[in-house]
């Protein structure tokens, strides 16, 4: 036996083991020194005893957008005037003309159309794209004052808006066979709800503006308030999703049913067995992003963010496809009697709102939608140029392009959306 190689393989194999158990105790050291976030139960925060949490902005636009949709159903108190106060609420001349029925919306300074496509990510340098917008819903409300109100009692057809029978209820369209209040609901999810929560803020170009990360690290509220800027930055995004729940704090136990816009989708899509969970994907998100500012750890922060923006928009492709799809199932066998259309026009007007909405989307990593707003015009017109007269001429081919065209951009599965 060779001594010296016994003696010299022993102390180089000591030597490997000290220096990898050297390896794993400094690991284990840094693991230490890393706060741990603890998933929160509930979406709720203090400080010093009081709460953080702070979202009275959006739950003001949620309810003025809810008496806004209400009144372009309202044929005997409606009026284009009153519409266009309520998205502006402004005032002509700077008068206080009281649009709305809840006294507190009146008295507020906020608006919806200030909101509409007004994110700092994609909008800020972009503000021809925002008015042309803003443009669009005013055109909406007072084609739906001008163009379908006048025409309650006149039965639709072709080139005729009027009333169309959809099972029991009664649908309103335009000439090309658009409810104009689809239009206006289904399009502010994305224009309002989705842009602000997405792309101002949980933007790290909002949540870390000038000293907001050297302020939440110290704890420096912001003047007057319990929170820091970072923390009311991220609770506004959380508003326009859960601002109308009745327990904010744990708002998966009402999901769908606490406003008409983001909220009530998430529910929708929760509601299929296919994606179900998707509400607490959402929710934990929020929250543990919520944690993580608090925790001052912004990598978990910007982790939970992303989760939120690819959830939220696979709500609303869902939703797009779903509608395609459910009209394509829906348009009469016979398509020369007009009046077997309700169901399949209803079904194509949240679907115009939700294809409308996918420009707000935003793909994870990226500071783009998964369809620009030139996409999603080119697609809104493919819906409505297979004949002159709009919806009423349109194919079921055209409606499975359409599907996969949207498809195409995320992973879920196709059958499950349709369904």
């Amino acid at each position: 036996m060779n001594t010296n190689y016994t003696i010299t393989r022993f102390f180089q194999l000591s030597t490997m083991l000290l220096a990898t158990l050297f390896v794993l105790g400094a690991c284990g050291d840094d693991d230490d020194d890393t706060p741990s976030i603890a998933a929160p139960s509930s979406y709720s925060f203090e400080r010093n005893g009081a709460s953080t949490v702070d979202f009275n902005g959006q739950t003001t636009r949620i309810s003025m957008a809810e008496e806004l949709i209400s009144l372009t159903k309202d044929f005997d108190n409606g009026t284009e005037a009153q519409l266009l106060e309520m998205f502006r609420n402004e005032g002509p001349n700077g008068e206080d003309v009281s649009p709305f029925t809840v006294a507190s919306l009146n008295e507020s300074t906020k608006s919806i159309k200030s909101k509409i496509a007004a994110s700092r990510d994609y909008f800020t340098t972009n503000t021809v794209a925002s008015s042309e917008i803003k443009a669009d819903f005013e055109t909406w409300m007072a084609a739906q004052i001008d163009e379908v109100f006048p025409a309650e009692e006149v039965v639709a057809e072709p080139g005729v808006a009027g009333q169309i029978a959809d099972g029991s209820s009664v649908r309103y369209v335009s000439t090309q066979g658009l409810e104009y209040d689809q239009l206006v609901t289904k399009s502010m999810i994305g224009a309002l709800m989705l842009d602000q929560a997405l792309n101002h803020y949980l933007s790290t170009s909002v949540l870390d503006e000038a000293d907001n990360v050297a302020n939440n690290d110290g704890d420096v509220v912001a003047e007057g308030k319990n929170y820091t800027t970072m923390e009311h930055k991220w609770d506004e995004a959380y508003g326009y999703v859960y601002g109308a729940a009745p327990d904010a704090a744990n708002p998966n136990a009402t999901i769908g049913a606490d406003d008409s816009f983001l909220n009530k989708y998430i529910g929708r899509v929760e509601g299929d067995p296919d994606f179900a969970g998707i509400a607490d994907d959402i929710w934990n998100a929020f929250a543990l992003g919520r944690a993580a500012i608090v925790a001052k750890d912004y990598t978990v922060r910007d982790q939970q963010a992303e989760i939120i923006q690819e959830k939220l928009s696979e709500v609303i492709a869902i939703r797009a496809i779903f509608y395609l799809q459910q009209a394509k199932a829906a348009l009469p066998d016979d398509r020369n009697n007009t009046a077997l259309y309700g169901t399949s026009f209803h079904d194509l007007s949240e679907g115009y709102g939700f294809i409308y909405s996918l420009q707000f989307t935003r793909q994870p990593g990226t500071s783009s939608p998964y369809f620009s707003k030139a996409e999603v015009d080119g697609m809104l017109s493919d819906l409505l140029d297979d004949g002159p007269n709009g919806l009423w001429d349109i194919t079921p081919e055209t409606l499975d392009n359409l599907t996969n065209t949207i498809h195409a951009k995320f992973s879920f599965s196709l059958e499950a959306a349709s369904e």
